[in-house]
């Protein structure tokens, strides 16, 4: 079987993972703290906070920046339903708007056609890990005096040039940025999420937020030589993030470099296998924008049924996926009274399907895609 996706760990993980269990700290402790230290450090970030998982992550950077009942968060429907329910945790609106058909991400034009005096935020994607035009969001957030949060989920290790530099995703263009490290990411610690921003004082309310509003963290009371009783200085969540995790990511951390260049050349072996198959479209990289390839997505020719050559593949031990969900689509958001033209996330949900691809993935294992797919399409 070749599946979509593998994480890549071993005895290093486990070693990790067995020393933080050992060392009989187990939940949010001396492990978060240094991988948050290293994280930032990595990313050019001022300030990375660990949590639970990326959900947990893209509810408090919308908190962090105000956003409540009755305000409208300008968002992409084409994304894993977590970035839409996220706003719904706030009891805020989403407003979809469409995509990018070369990118699948969000579309700037459309965003700023979608503003209105409710707007408080722009929750923007860099769907399957290819990095979105942040400079061009950047430039309506600013005009409107509104945030501009990144769901970065997927995009660990990508890269952005700025003004002839490559930098990470991570070091926030806009408010906050979001990452998961769920075991479909280039790099994962089982289930984890972690924010970064520049913002001191939005850093120091996520940390209060994260641990039920507690304004003594364990690590300083327990370090502490002098008695000290913590206040809780407002309603906080359980979001932490725990030690063990946090060595697995340590370790994953380290790996990162060679994973990114890993999958750069498998999505550049795709390019070569793929490319002279008729009417196949292969995903786009702007020339401005590094991917971590955490998907690898091909637009099907209309012709095709989507899900007859998943089947088909899957019947000769290939999975695949669907093209990224619409959550306007879903029974939680099929109702909104407010739709923009969504046509080009239809579209790409429909006809697009994602190939396997992982940092153990041969060269066997992609002749073996390209042929398969290759087959399906000539019938």
């Amino acid at each position: 079987m070749i599946p979509i996706a593998k994480p890549f760990l071993d005895t290093t993980e486990a070693d990790a993972a067995r020393a933080a269990v050992l060392s009989g700290w187990l939940s949010q402790g001396p492990q978060v703290s240094a991988f948050e230290r290293e994280f930032a450090l990595l990313t050019g970030a001022r300030h990375a906070c660990a949590v639970s998982n990326c959900t947990t992550a893209l509810h408090l950077a919308l908190l962090a920046n105000g956003v409540g009942p009755g305000d409208e968060v300008i968002t992409s429907s084409h994304s894993f339903i977590a970035t839409a329910n996220s706003i719904r945790y706030c009891g805020a609106t989403p407003i979809f708007v469409d995509v990018d058909p070369a990118t699948y991400n969000i579309n700037p034009e459309r965003v700023a056609e979608a503003v209105t005096e409710r707007t408080r935020a722009i929750l923007a994607v860099h769907q399957m890990g290819m990095p979105c035009d942040l400079k061009s969001l950047m430039a309506v957030a600013n005009r409107h005096g509104i945030a501009l949060i990144e769901d970065a989920a997927c995009a660990i290790g990508s890269q952005i040039n700025v003004d002839g530099d490559w930098e990470l995703v991570g070091k926030p263009r806009g408010s906050i940025a979001c990452f998961s490290f769920h075991p479909r990411k280039v790099i994962t610690t089982g289930e984890g999420g972690m924010l970064t921003t520049s913002d001191a004082e939005i850093d120091r309310n996520l940390r209060l937020w994260r641990q039920h509003g507690m304004n003594v963290p364990d690590t300083v009371r327990h370090r502490s030589p002098q008695v000290i009783f913590e206040n809780y200085v407002f309603v906080g969540f359980n979001y932490r993030m725990t030690d063990v995790q946090a060595a697995v990511g340590r370790k994953q951390l380290e790996r990162l470099p060679e994973l990114f260049a890993r999958r750069r050349a498998i999505a550049s072996r795709y390019g070569e296998l793929l490319g002279n198959l008729e009417g196949l479209i292969l995903p786009f990289e702007p020339e401005w924008a590094r991917s971590n390839w955490q998907s690898y997505c091909v637009r099907l020719p209309d012709r095709v049924d989507q899900k007859t050559v998943m089947q088909n593949l899957l019947d000769q031990g290939i999975a695949t996926r669907r093209g990224i969900m619409c959550s306007h689509r879903e029974t939680p958001y099929s109702n909104d009274a407010r739709r923009h033209d969504l046509r080009q996330s239809e579209l790409a949900q429909d006809h697009s399907i994602l190939l396997p691809i992982y940092a153990q993935m041969t060269e066997e294992d992609q002749v073996r895609v390209a042929d398969a797919l290759r087959v399906e399409l000539s019938r």
